[in-house]
């Protein structure tokens, strides 16, 4: 597959959800394609979407109508067994608030994806190693998580997301809990992952200087998707 082809793919796709007997319309009928190799960033005013469709695109939760292919493989047609499978593979997910275990050493954090694919320790100890290597954090293996900075647990929690060698990545709100420094820090890593690894980003952002690294910019409004570049926007 070569860069220009699409790696996501979505046709038609509407999500709702249901308070009780009021039906609360999130996404309409949203159709777009992310290149491989795209770094994309998904803003738009709280409520409009951004996560719902980000969760979508990570097989988190399904649609009510419409398809999503993540390289060539429709997510909405598999089994709840089968998507927590594909997720395992294929998505690297990078949260606002790190979501590391905190009775785990930094390495251990990292090797949890690598214990569900059946590799062996030896394996899981040469995945674990470069990708704490990627993250300039190889000499902090053996912290916990309460012995590291904002920003270095947020860089355990990138070494997490990409131990598998996902085929996307995808960011909520990647710098909202970190101070400007170390979120300039964490954008330049998340950058280089795109820029170096040819990783396929998508990232959900408030900020407009985290969403400056992005290729694209889309512009999610009342569940409506309106496409626009990084250059013409900020």
């Amino acid at each position: 597959m070569g860069d220009t082809d699409p790696i996501v793919q979505l046709r038609n796709v509407s999500k709702s959800y249901h308070r009780g007997n009021l039906v609360v319309p999130v996404l309409n009928n949203i159709t777009f394609e992310i290149a491989n190799g795209e770094f994309l960033a998904l803003m738009g005013p709280s409520g409009s979407g951004k996560s719902t469709l980000l969760n979508l695109i990570a097989g988190i939760d399904k649609v009510d109508s419409g398809s999503v292919e993540i390289g060539g493989i429709d997510i909405t047609v598999m089994s709840e067994t089968d998507l927590a499978h594909w997720r395992a593979a294929n998505v690297g997910f990078i949260f606002q608030f790190y979501n590391l275990m905190p009775v785990l050493t930094a390495y251990e954090n990292v090797e949890l994806p690598l214990t569900l694919t059946g590799i062996s320790r030896r394996q899981r100890r040469e995945h674990v190693e470069l990708a704490l290597k990627v993250v300039n954090l190889s000499h902090r293996m053996d912290h916990y998580p309460g012995q590291l900075s904002g920003g270095e647990q947020q860089r355990v929690a990138i070494a997490r997301a990409v131990v598998t060698d996902p085929t996307i990545l995808v960011a909520d709100e990647p710098t909202g809990d970190l101070d400007r420094q170390s979120a300039e820090e964490i954008m330049d890593l998340i950058d280089g992952l795109n820029r170096q690894l040819r990783k396929t980003i998508i990232m959900v952002t408030h900020d407009p200087r985290a969403a400056k690294k992005a290729h694209v910019i889309r512009h999610l409004d009342k569940g409506v998707l309106d496409d626009t570049h990084p250059q013409d926007t900020l």
